[in-house]
């Protein structure tokens, strides 16, 4: 087949061999696909071939983006401010930034001390990938979001993961933290609230984690906030530099306005730290993506800065869906779901379904083949615990309406019900 320039582009080797088996970096064997999507892509599938199913298994508010914030970006355009920007952000948006760390949590930052990403997940990744050595430890409470321990890895560095019960709330205690912590340790990787149990920690429980932080001046932590618009029954969010101060010369403040503001595809997460790390994140990024699209931008200063009272509409649809899932799902035979205190997940246990015939003939060993029979027979998608390092649960989102939610977690009784 001819190029371009004349030349010809040679034909794909048709063997098994060779040089084409070698092209993949060894170091992708280290990650794995995220799980939760892929349980989001074989729903989809099933969907296409016609079969009625109820998608619960994707972390993403099923709000429309508020009016103002949408109405800033088409008049970005029209400004014409559809150019390159800044790696770390413009200007307006790192002004905005911290005018938004100040008033939610007191924290004092300039722009200097500011990033601005392609999504949370980048503000992750720039910031490991930046700083880990090989050998060096992140410690992660689990449950815990796919991506950590994943990222960690392909840093060369070790995850550290602390299994933190349901009994106990889903949360790291501070003995705990203590035991982990190693000479090698160079991050606490913090999700508050969190992915995928939707567990929050207060004020109270945070001060006795930095207590031993405290105590340990080489590591640092990186506290993932981008929850924290979206708690429950009164209880008041909390960030680790609000509890103590001390630690400000080695944690990361991650926010961004996908869940709060319903801007998952805009794609904005943002970070606060000390000047040298958010310099060598901008570095990083330079190579990588460079700055963030410009209208996303311009939108997330509106949402930032503008009328919040859409956060507030939201919080409380999610505090309704959350009680009627949590109470459907603690009626259904095998299960036990733990109420949260934030987030739009809940993370049931499923071990009292170990051991049983599913309806459709399947014989329930794990977790994972729960969620398979649940999808295949009862017509839910819904992601397995193992994905989280926790076996033995399942996470659901309760970001989708009302009437689905109740269909689904009826479904999941009669699933369950009919097991023998």
């Amino acid at each position: 087949m001819a190029g371009g320039c004349g030349t010809t582009v040679p034909a794909l080797p048709q063997n098994r061999t060779g040089p084409a088996m070698n092209l993949i970096a060894d170091r992708l064997n280290r990650i794995s696909p995220s799980l939760t999507i892929t349980m989001t892509a074989k729903a989809r599938a099933l969907k296409a071939a016609g079969k009625d199913v109820i998608g619960l298994s994707s972390g993403e508010p099923d709000f429309d983006t508020p009016r103002n914030v949408k109405d800033a970006a088409i008049a970005a355009i029209e400004r014409g401010e559809t150019k390159y920007t800044d790696v770390a952000g413009t200007m307006e948006l790192r002004r905005a930034v911290c005018e938004k760390f100040k008033r939610d949590s007191g924290l004092d930052y300039t722009p200097e001390e500011i990033i601005v990403s392609t999504g949370g997940k980048q503000v992750i990744f720039d910031a490991l990938i930046a700083t880990i050595n090989p050998g060096d430890e992140a410690i992660i409470p689990a449950p815990c979001w796919v991506s950590y321990p994943d990222i960690v890895q392909l840093a060369e560095g070790t995850p550290v993961i602390v299994q933190c019960g349901q009994n106990a709330g889903f949360k790291m205690s501070a003995e705990q933290l203590e035991a982990a912590i190693t000479p090698r340790t160079k991050w606490l990787i913090l999700n508050n609230p969190c992915n995928p149990t939707g567990a929050a920690y207060s004020a109270a429980e945070l001060k006795k984690l930095t207590d031993v932080l405290m105590k340990h001046p080489d590591v640092w932590v990186f506290t993932d906030d981008i929850y924290e618009k979206l708690v429950y029954d009164g209880f008041k969010p909390a960030t680790i530099l609000e509890v103590e101060p001390g630690l400000r010369d080695r944690t990361v403040t991650m926010n961004g306005c996908s869940k709060a503001y319903a801007m998952t595809g805009w794609r904005i997460g943002f970070a606060g730290a000390p000047v040298h790390l958010i310099k060598a994140m901008d570095k990083l990024q330079g190579q990588s993506t460079s700055g963030t699209s410009s209208i996303s931008q311009a939108a997330a200063v509106e949402a930032l800065v503008g009328p919040q009272e859409s956060i507030e509409a939201m919080r409380v649809v999610y505090e309704r869906r959350r009680n009627m899932v949590v109470d459907m799902l603690n009626a259904s035979p095998g299960l036990r779901c733990h109420k949260p205190e934030g987030a739009f997940y809940v993370f049931p246990e499923m071990r009292g379904c170990i051991g049983k015939t599913t309806a459709g003939g399947k014989t329930i060993k794990t977790d994972e083949d729960f969620t398979i029979a649940l999808l295949e027979e009862a017509g839910v998608a819904t992601v397995h615990g193992e994905a989280f390092l926790s076996p033995g649960h399942f996470r659901i989102s309760y970001a989708t309406s009302d009437e689905a939610l109740r269909e689904a977690c009826t479904r999941i009784q009669k699933f369950c019900a009919s097991m023998t």
